[in-house]
């Protein structure tokens, strides 16, 4: 009983943060839908007046499913889900494992921005190692094929992607404030917001590759060899960085030959996966089932 009135609690707290968040009844620091709306409408902007690929529409091909993906992965389904997180932390604690049981810092002893810059660190590493196992194991590739599917790339495209993504993520930022000791997780929206703001980035339609920084921050250019439908032979995927290249670039993982923005995207037989979002949302299972 105590994880149904867990899940039930969790999932009213959310809907109940989101109408405030709309209603601008929340702090603007912390207001995740109208700071993703002001961050998407900049970037949008920087688009229309510097785009990379001037052949491309301001709405691009997609740009409507692009749109809704945004808000239903970053909301919608964070609601529905967010009972299920409440009454699995309920469940561990139950059983002594909490916040602290993994820590390997004690972040009480360290500046703020220093705890914030780890915790970042942490978590992209971990979400850098995730998106390879997306690529490399048959089964989740088949979801993370959605987020493939882009033809044409822009700032919404960042959040087109099959909500099982949010079932695997989601729990990488409890272990990277796990392996702080002490974190506070309201701390965590800056860095939110910057990976929201470098995420949109790699996505949109501008030409931007950081100079002498690239070889720590994702970009636009890097990203979308990325989405290339042809990679080179013997690779499942190149330059999975999420929000740092750092990674790439260290483990070898890392493919730029041009910069020209003219590459085909997609992947090997993209044509199969469903157009719209209601066949998307159900593809991974289908199609794994009919194989």
């Amino acid at each position: 009983m105590i994880y149904v009135e867990e899940f039930y609690s969790a999932f009213l707290g959310s809907v109940d943060w989101t109408l405030k968040s709309i209603l601008f009844q929340v702090p603007w620091h912390i207001n995740y839908f109208w700071g993703l709306i002001l961050i998407s409408l900049i970037i949008w902007a920087l688009e229309i007046i510097f785009p990379w690929r001037k052949n491309q529409s301001i709405i691009r091909k997609d740009f409507w499913l692009d749109l809704f993906y945004m808000f239903f992965n970053f909301f919608i389904f964070s609601i529905v889900i967010s009972g299920v997180y409440s009454s699995l932390e309920v469940f561990f604690n139950n059983y002594g494992i909490k916040n602290t049981s993994l820590s390997i810092i004690n972040s009480n002893t360290l500046p703020f921005w220093v705890e914030i810059f780890i915790f970042f660190i942490l978590l992209d590493f971990f979400q850098w190692a995730t998106h390879i196992l997306l690529h490399k194991i048959p089964f989740l590739w088949k979801f993370h094929q959605v987020h493939h599917s882009v033809k044409e790339m822009g700032f919404a495209a960042h959040f087109r992607y099959h909500w099982m993504e949010n079932i695997l993520y989601k729990p990488l930022k409890t272990i990277g404030i796990m392996l702080i000791g002490g974190f506070e997780p309201e701390h965590a929206y800056l860095v939110h917001f910057f990976t929201i703001c470098i995420g949109h980035l790699n996505h949109a339609n501008i030409k931007l590759s950081w100079g002498p920084l690239k070889y720590i921050l994702n970009s636009p250019v890097m990203h979308l060899y990325h989405h290339a439908k042809d990679l080179p032979n013997g690779k499942f995927g190149v330059n999975f960085g999420i929000s740092l290249s750092l990674w790439d670039y260290l483990f070898k993982t890392n493919y730029l030959p041009e910069d020209s923005g003219t590459i085909n995207l997609g992947f090997s037989g993209d044509e199969k996966l469903p157009k719209g979002f209601f066949g998307q949302f159900f593809y991974g299972f289908i199609s794994s089932k009919k194989k």
